[in-house]
């Protein structure tokens, strides 16, 4: 059996979708990665997955380079002679979707979060649920990350209500992101305070910087550190705010890396504001994986990945005030409620969001059954 993952960037299905790649293969599947070339192309052929490159845009609305990329995909498909198409990202979603069209095949899409498209007074709504829904027409199964999201597609009739399957997220991984001995910092005062993600300002990087200011005016042992990639086109976080935030001493950009594991072990919250619409952001799943509290919003998909007063806290999306009141009732906590706080975390994730209960889904749809997993650490 073949099958094909589709994503707009190789660097996604390296770092997000290699335990499902290795599961389908012990399962007999020749499995082939399909996304533009970038710098980890070649760590996926050197893996074992073949690469083909197509040309999908992660920002491009040229309706004729945008048409071009569903005909290159159409293409592909046919000349592969594939049996199955497994789809992330929403131009991968869509553009496999219409790229299949009538054709025999098993087509997963995974919806992964409704981002900019869907947010209140975009202009991309309508023609996005237009798209959504001639492309989730030959699906054999869409798969949502959250529960929200699932009702927003039944609801607007963009998909049909028998195809909906809720999975916990993309999972994670519980053998790779594991506890640390990690018994926080000497100082109590000197927290530190982690957000993971695209420095995109959707993100809520704004009021984290914010709640950082005011306040390290009342406890400036407090560290506010970002790890993430500056994106491209001015649509985010330049370099610049990055480097006027250091000089006034609230952030510590630690830059962009594969593994964060070692970032996340060395911090005591996660802390993730964001406005966007997440699936279930994947920094929250590791941190909580790794027995670290999280303070995120009441969105759909980050709500998901939090038991609010148990396992973190939740704040009101877009409001500083608020992050700061749940930043400081954290401070506020001793260093044993924390670390129960962490302990919680973990065990949310443990019987909630294993990578393997999503893993088994895909096995169920496209070769049946499920089987233990062998994960890739």
């Amino acid at each position: 059996m073949k099958i094909i993952l589709v994503a707009n960037t190789s660097w996604y299905l390296y770092n997000f979708r290699m335990t499902l790649m290795m599961a389908l293969r012990e399962r007999g599947c020749e499995v082939i990665a399909v996304a533009p070339t970038d710098a980890y192309s070649e760590k996926l052929v050197e893996a074992g997955i073949p690469h083909l490159h197509v040309p999908l845009r992660l920002t491009g609305l040229n309706p004729f380079r945008e048409l071009a990329s569903v005909f290159a995909l159409h293409r592909l498909f046919r000349a592969v002679e594939a049996d199955a198409v497994l789809s992330f990202t929403p131009k991968g979603n869509v553009y496999s979707g219409l790229a299949i069209g009538n054709a025999p095949l098993i087509f997963i899409a995974n919806i992964s979060g409704l981002g900019r498209a869907f947010a209140q007074g975009s202009l991309l709504q309508p023609v996005a649920s237009v798209l959504f829904k001639r492309a989730l027409a030959q699906a054999t199964a869409a798969f949502f990350q959250n529960r929200d999201d699932l009702r927003t597609f039944v609801d607007r009739d963009l998909v049909v209500a028998a195809k909906a399957v809720h999975i916990p997220g993309s999972g994670v991984n519980l053998m790779r992101f594991t506890p640390q001995n990690n018994q926080g910092p000497s100082d109590t005062k000197a927290l530190v305070f982690l957000l993971i993600a695209r420095l995109i300002w959707a993100k809520g990087i704004k009021h984290y910087v914010e709640a950082a200011r005011i306040l390290k005016a009342r406890n400036p042992k407090l560290r506010f550190q970002l790890l993430g990639s500056v994106e491209q086109g001015g649509r985010g976080v330049s370099k610049k705010d990055l480097e006027n935030w250091k000089n006034e001493g609230l952030i510590e950009y630690l830059g962009f890396c594969d593994d964060v594991r070692p970032y996340i072990a060395r911090c005591d919250c996660i802390v993730l504001p964001s406005y966007y619409r997440e699936g279930v952001p994947r920094s929250l799943l590791e941190g909580s994986a790794m027995e670290k509290p999280i303070i995120t919003t009441d969105m759909p998909g980050c709500r998901d990945a939090v038991d609010d007063g148990v396992s973190g806290f939740l704040c009101r999306a877009e409001s500083t005030e608020d992050l700061v009141e749940k930043i400081q009732s954290f401070t506020g906590l001793n260093a044993e409620s924390r670390r129960n706080m962490g302990r919680k975390a973990r065990a949310k994730m443990e019987r909630e969001f294993d990578e393997e209960i999503v893993i088994n889904r895909y096995l169920d749809v496209t070769v049946g059954g499920t089987s233990d997993v062998k994960r890739a650490v």
